[in-house]
């Protein structure tokens, strides 16, 4: 079997990877023409995710390059500590950019091809194989495609064309990494700031740094060129001083320490694709399920995705059993992950009464939530290797 995996993130890396361990050639194929060595900010990698990494035989670069984050501790923007709870005691946190590195790294040291510049145009499956056309004029043919090709997913797309849109979390992203700031918060523990007027977020790292995150709200999704507006001409710094110069927290320091460039874009979830795969053409990761950054689960939900995808081709001969065999094995979790990311994103936007009644009701509602909302089905979850799937 031959597998051609549209993108060459995460879930594209991950995927070709398990792939190679179930003894099936993978080609990765990426839109952009170079690596992703400068994108994004950081993330937090769930146990599952390591543990997933481990059933690859992949988890050790990563667990050198990322810090471990145990533990989470709420605070209201007067400073009131509101309550602590647990972030998986595997917990990593890394810079974005790293995971993408490492993981292209035992792509390339697997011997497994990966081709730049080749934006997915169409796809025309037969009884016998599927063929690939990219935007620049080239083609490629296999027995597989599998989209890995993220939240905006031509893939998807073509599977099925009423497939349905990402659904808007009303939260704006920013972020970065300040040098020289004194925060009140242990190594390894993130601080999660119910601020007046918008979320905030920090963590010390091993390397003297404090990386932050900010969730401005935002009502409605914004365009393109709004994004481009808000990003110029240091619009996200004035905007964010603004917004946190009223808290009692750390924020303010931070984003004027910081020098990175500071840019933003929307929050997005999906909660309920229909149909993940059709023909010879199956998602993965995000352009099937993608959840909120409050779950902090989508890095890890798309390499359980790679590992389980692998070992139901490797078990299940007939082709379109083990497609749904992946399917029926993933959906019921990923679902689960995303509706509980909605949850924790919610109470990023409450309004003046709402913030009011949160921050006077989590100190008592926290531990009730840590007793009675285990995470473990999360957190601890294990995909074995060396046993075979059945057929849906």
């Amino acid at each position: 079997m031959r597998v051609l995996v549209i993108g060459g993130g995460v879930a594209g890396s991950a995927t070709a990877i398990a792939l190679h361990r179930a003894g099936i050639d993978a080609e990765i194929y990426e839109r952009h023409p170079g690596v992703a060595d400068d994108v994004g900010l950081f993330l937090t990698f769930a146990g599952n995710g390591i543990d997933a990494l481990q059933v690859l035989g992949a988890a050790e670069p990563v667990e050198k390059t990322a810090f471990p984050t145990p533990r989470m501790v709420m605070r209201s923007g007067t400073g009131r500590v509101l309550g602590s709870m647990s972030n998986g005691d595997a917990s990593r946190t890394i810079r974005r950019a790293d995971l993408y590195r490492v993981l292209r790294d035992e792509v390339v040291r697997r011997g497994i091809p990966i081709h730049y510049g080749k934006a997915l145009a169409d796809v025309e499956p037969s009884a016998t194989g599927v063929r690939a056309r990219f935007g620049d004029g080239t083609d490629a043919s296999g027995d597989l495609l599998v989209g890995a090709d993220g939240l905006h997913s031509p893939t998807r797309n073509l599977i099925d064309p009423d497939a349905p849109a990402p659904r808007y979390v009303p939260v704006l992203n920013t972020g970065g990494y300040a040098r020289g700031v004194a925060v009140d918060a242990e190594p390894g523990t993130f601080t999660m700031v119910f601020g007046k007027r918008a979320f905030f977020g920090y963590v010390p790292a091993p390397n003297g740094e404090v990386w932050w995150f900010a969730n401005p709200p935002y009502p409605t999704a914004p365009s393109a060129a709004e994004l481009a507006g808000m990003n110029a001409g240091g619009a996200w710094r004035r905007r964010l001083l603004e917004l946190y110069a009223d808290d009692a927290t750390p924020a303010v320091a931070l984003i004027e320490a910081s020098t990175n460039p500071m840019t933003g874009w929307a929050t997005y979830d999906l909660p309920a694709v229909p149909n993940w795969y059709r023909d010879r053409m199956v998602l993965v990761g995000d352009a099937a399920h993608a959840t909120s950054p409050s779950s902090g689960q989508g890095a890890s939900m798309a390499i359980e995705d790679a590992v389980v995808l692998a070992k139901s081709l490797r078990d299940v001969p007939d082709r379109a059993e083990a497609l749904a065999t992946y399917v029926g094995i993933r959906r019921p979790r990923v679902e689960r992950v995303v509706k509980a990311g909605a949850r924790s994103s919610s109470m990023k936007v409450a309004g003046p009464v709402g913030r009011v009644v949160r921050d006077a009701m989590m100190p008592l509602f926290l531990p009730m939530a840590s007793r009675m909302m285990k995470t473990e089905w999360m957190h601890r979850y294990h995909i074995d290797w060396d046993v075979p799937v059945s057929a849906a």
